[in-house]
């Protein structure tokens, strides 16, 4: 007798059907909702784990494949919405009101792209359709308001009933704050460590973050009192090491990972900035300055994965100092496209800990 089509008969056929990171079924996840069958035209909305899933494409043809089994079944139309999981909160640790994730972008040395990353890692989660904070803990070398266009942004500063709150600036989808739009251009920050901390707890809880999918933290290099007080005084989704392919810069990026595992923080993965040079009047052509191979190796003798290698490129070095971060200005380009595949890797790295 042939199955009735109808929303059980649906839900039973897309049983099977597993979130190729989560690896588990769809259904069970409550990621099929709003079944609607008229005739036979079947609809329904798939409610994914992030608007940057690196597999959508792959979820949505499995389900129509699925539906397509029944008889009777005529057109499958699918509405692909997303619901951010929240992280997981640690009882020593204090969340911040509204922010679902916040995630860290750190080194263990300087010089190796990662506010480049960081930047370009948010404005791609904005793009995708995530909402998106980036807090530039550099205190010492703030300049994430360059990277992303707002070197002469003024940042607001409004009165509650907790005191003063700074309002973020905002662009290419990315709400920023940063050490930069508290002094001027060429003022050195001259602080100890205590003085430090005290800015980098106003950033998290004293700036009206909204309704953050992801808050990206720019770390500065090292393993100091900046990731001392992000490790212990948030609940951290995670961290991705930037390093480059040659042995000093996998040296320091070994020592940041180890601080973080030891503070108990998940290492999301190694990203591979600077992994080989493509000159803009060869396109075909790879030239390994840096060396080769070293982040992938680093990432196999450490237990953690490979989150992407970010070619060298002139465009994604204007974009930098121009103010548009090349995945806006240069989309189509080798290193535009890798840094959204890291972003799309990131997220998926997230949710299946939140879910975990």
């Amino acid at each position: 007798m042939s199955a009735k089509l109808d929303t059980k008969s649906v839900l039973e056929v897309l049983r099977p059907v597993q979130d190729p990171e989560l690896q588990k079924s769809l259904v069970e996840l409550n990621m099929i909702r709003n079944i609607k069958i008229d005739s036979g035209n079947v609809s329904f909305s798939l409610v994914l784990t992030t608007p940057a899933c690196p597999l959508r494409e792959f979820i949505v043809e499995d389900c129509q494949k699925a539906v397509r089994t029944l008889p009777g079944v005529e057109k499958v139309e699918i509405d692909v919405t997303a619901e951010t999981p929240k992280q997981k909160q640690l009882p020593d640790r204090q969340g911040i009101d509204g922010v679902k994730n916040i995630l860290a972008i750190s080194s263990g040395k300087g010089g190796v792209g990662k506010s480049t990353v960081a930047a370009n890692v948010a404005v791609s989660l904005a793009q995708a359709g995530s909402k998106v904070g980036l807090l530039d803990a550099d205190i010492y070398g703030p300049n994430a308001p360059t990277m992303l266009g707002l070197s002469n942004a003024q940042v607001m500063v409004q009165n509650s009933s907790q005191g003063e709150v700074l309002e973020p600036a905002f662009n290419h989808g990315v709400k920023l704050v940063s050490m930069a739009f508290l002094i001027d251009k060429d003022q050195p920050v001259i602080w100890r460590g205590p003085m430090l901390n005290g800015i980098i707890r106003q950033f998290l809880y004293q700036v009206d973050w909204g309704e953050l999918d992801y808050l990206i933290v720019d770390m500065p290099p090292g393993t100091g009192d900046a990731q001392l007080t992000m490790a212990q005084s948030v609940p951290m989704a995670g961290v991705a090491i930037v390093t480059t392919p040659q042995n000093v810069a996998l040296l320091d990026s070994r020592k940041g990972l180890k601080m973080f595992q030891q503070l108990k923080v998940p290492v999301l993965g190694i990203v591979e900035n600077m992994s080989y040079f493509i000159p803009p009047d060869l396109p075909d052509r790879q030239y390994d300055i840096f060396g080769s191979g070293g982040g992938e190796k680093t990432a196999s003798e450490l237990g953690v994965p490979l989150l992407g290698c970010i070619p060298l490129e002139i465009p994604l070095r204007q974009g930098g100092d121009s103010g548009v971060p090349i995945v806006v200005g240069e989309p189509d380009s080798a290193s535009a496209k890798a840094l959204r595949k890291i972003a799309e890797r990131i997220a998926g790295k997230v949710s299946v800990a939140a879910l975990a």
